[in-house]
């Protein structure tokens, strides 16, 4: 019995997400920007229709908006975070073997797949997942269908791009395939992209079904390496990327942004730091790890044409922890080190190394790992932030009159599923 993969992708989704709470905005331009409202991350259909690129400045772009009545937002990840959960929460109610890939794609194994009278086909059933997800988040998805990882989301791509799929679109028929992998531009695949795709083109392979039906694998594994050949075996229908249900826990932890303005003052860079170090830890107990180095490093803005500085260093410490309280006085103190005054600073970063699961770490005859009491006032802190909105409980050390620090935020929408003190209000 052949596997049956189906890739789910939320369309548009940080947009989609900006959506769900303002009905006002469908079939608007929307847009979605990168951290200090740099750049585009997310369009709408719309938006796209406008001509703005992805990844393109919003200054470039910001009279094309306002010309044409876009509605624009900071980025929220709490708010999209929440609405990918529960994207991933309804795809697993149909497929036991899924692969949540990234914030807002999931592969499904529906290996077994038998024909009903209410869903006769392969597709009519990815119809009815697709229908489920929107009616029970409100998020629109596209879904393509293959024989493997690599054909699945040629299917997604075409069936979110053309509307004639209506969304939906199976290549696990050997006719249809050849027709769509024909037509599919070799730099769109999945792992080759504009990097590879120039290289192919000079062996004469302009499509997905030339690169399938290429014969010299030797020629190939002498440009490229095996995972291209992996790609090529996946477009002859071939699995060999196999659905990872396992999230391996991170080596490395690593928390660090530009700033929304340039910051002086050590009091502003300690309160930066210390957010920072807590954040990465926060992640760090989320994994159930504890870590045993942190580095800090902080630097000047290298586009502006000042004197430059870049600062950084690690602190071991005594024993293995996922305390924030510890974590937040080891970046402290390297701050202290490598902080020099009469600089203008654009960054900051915490990163966390020497991780291992909780309780692991080996402990010399005179250390002593975390106490219970520690890890329940972690815990309980972990618990209210969770519910009741990111830094409703933080530490003092991170507050400071001045914001500077902070990233640029302005168009970001309320924290509706996030946050009491941003819930819409009834007059």
């Amino acid at each position: 019995m052949s596997d049956i993969i189906m890739l789910v992708d939320c369309n548009s989704f940080f947009c989609s997400c900006e959506r769900l709470f303002r009905p006002d905005l469908a079939f608007k331009p929307v847009g979605v920007l990168s951290n200090n409202d740099g750049c585009f991350v997310s369009r709408s259909k719309e938006l796209k229709a406008l001509g703005v690129p992805m990844g393109a400045p919003y200054f470039q772009y910001k009279d094309v908006c306002v010309k044409n009545k876009a509605f624009v937002f900071s980025s929220n990840f709490a708010l999209y975070a929440n609405v990918s959960d529960r994207v991933m929460n309804t795809l697993a109610e149909f497929s036991d073997d899924i692969e949540v890939y990234s914030v807002d794609e999931a592969f499904l194994n529906l290996k077994g797949f038998l024909p009903t009278l209410r869903f006769p086909t392969i597709e009519d059933y990815a119809i009815h997942i697709k229908s489920s997800v929107e009616q029970n988040t409100g998020i629109p998805v596209s879904i393509g269908i293959g024989p493997t990882k690599t054909l699945a989301k040629v299917a997604n791509n075409v069936a979110k791009n053309k509307d004639s799929y209506k969304g939906v679109l199976s290549l696990m028929d050997l006719q249809v395939r050849d027709q769509i992998l024909s037509e599919f531009e070799i730099d769109e695949i999945w792992g080759i992209g504009r990097a590879l795709a120039p290289r192919l083109r000079v062996l004469g392979i302009k499509t997905a079904k030339d690169l399938r039906d290429y014969q010299n694998e030797k020629h190939l594994l002498k440009l490229f390496s095996k995972v291209e050949i992996f790609r090529k075996w996946e477009l002859q229908g071939i699995l060999k990327f196999e659905l990872n249900q396992t999230v391996k826990d991170k080596k490395q932890i690593m928390c660090s942004r530009s700033f929304g303005g340039m910051v002086k003052s050590l009091d502003e860079l300690k309160a930066a730091v210390s957010h920072h170090a807590s954040s990465a830890t926060e992640k760090l107990r989320r994994q159930n790890s504890t870590c045993r180095s942190v580095r800090v490093m902080i630097r000047t803005n290298r586009f502006k044409q000042t004197e430059q500085y870049y600062g950084s260093d690690e602190y071991i410490l005594d024993m293995s922890t996922s305390d924030s309280r510890k974590i937040i006085n080891a970046a402290l103190e390297i701050l202290s080190r490598v902080f020099v005054k009469g600089y203008e600073y654009k960054k900051a970063g915490v990163i966390l190394s020497g991780i291992t699961p909780q309780g692991e770490s080996q402990l010399s005859l005179f250390e002593k790992a975390d106490s219970v009491k520690d890890l329940n006032l972690m815990k309980s802190i972990d618990l209210i932030n969770k519910k009741s909105g990111q830094e409703t409980i933080k530490f003092g050390v991170s507050m400071t009159p001045k914001k500077t620090w902070r990233m640029n935020q302005n168009l970001k929408s309320p924290r509706y599923v996030s946050g009491w003190t941003e819930l819409p209000k009834v007059k």
